[in-house]
């Protein structure tokens, strides 16, 4: 895969106070950013529209939009605006954390992550859940065993409880090299989010663009203006 879609990658949209890892978006920014997209003729979807629309060629105009991480704000805040936009998105949850808390950000404000009424509540919206692992670990530094349970326990579960299926992976941290890759691959996903583009860049490690609350227009039009300098899209 050569022509990489613009994907933005955001985690948390809520009103906040303190936020060191930069992961929240106020909502009034979030909706001004739908906004920018919605003004130039984009149209925010999930990631397996995405995809799907790539594989057709009929792509031009659409923007990935993913969440990481499953926090409860999805549904609260997130969710209504994508639907006043006709939005649609893919949420990456961390199954055998499902109505728990962000414990892994040490040091950051304690965020809600949605239980499994939450997830089938999503889907029945329209939007697409994927995995972001069983644990929230970083695969890179775990043994086989570790690396295969973290990988196809969380597809299984997410499956149980949505009744469907999912096909999308996102890696915790965005650590992923050719070991992680395969062992995404081997567990039936058919695409994978990363961060960074790489040497293995393609279907199961797909760049994205970060979004924060500091992205107002013109630092949005620098992103798109960078990503289609790198990939021509």
């Amino acid at each position: 895969m050569t022509a990489m879609p613009l994907v933005l990658m955001y985690h948390s949209v809520e009103r906040y106070d303190s936020d060191p890892f930069r992961v929240t978006v106020s909502p009034g920014r979030f909706a001004r950013q739908l906004g920018w997209l919605a003004r130039r003729g984009l149209t925010g979807v999930s990631m397996r529209e995405l995809l799907h629309r790539q594989a057709e060629g009929t792509a031009r105009g659409l923007v990935g939009l993913t969440f990481d991480d499953g926090y409860d704000d999805f549904l609260g805040e997130v969710v209504p605006l994508l639907l006043r936009h006709r939005f649609t998105a893919t949420v990456f949850v961390v199954s055998e954390l499902l109505g728990g808390h962000n414990g892994w950000d040490a040091g950051g404000p304690r965020k809600r992550l949605m239980d499994a009424d939450g997830v089938r509540r999503a889907a029945s919206l329209g939007m697409e859940v994927g995995s972001h692992s069983a644990g929230h670990r970083s695969l890179a530094g775990l043994s086989e065993a570790e690396l295969r349970h973290e990988v196809t326990a969380s597809k299984a579960t997410l499956e149980q409880v949505l009744g469907d299926e999912v096909s999308g992976f996102c890696y915790p941290y965005g650590h992923a090299g050719a070991r992680e890759v395969s062992a995404v691959q081997a567990a039936g996903y058919g695409y994978a989010c990363a961060i960074w583009r790489g040497p293995l860049t393609g279907r199961h490690l797909l760049p994205r663009t970060y979004v924060g609350d500091r992205d107002g227009g013109l630092r949005l039009s620098v992103k798109r203006a960078r990503h289609r300098v790198r990939w021509g899209r």
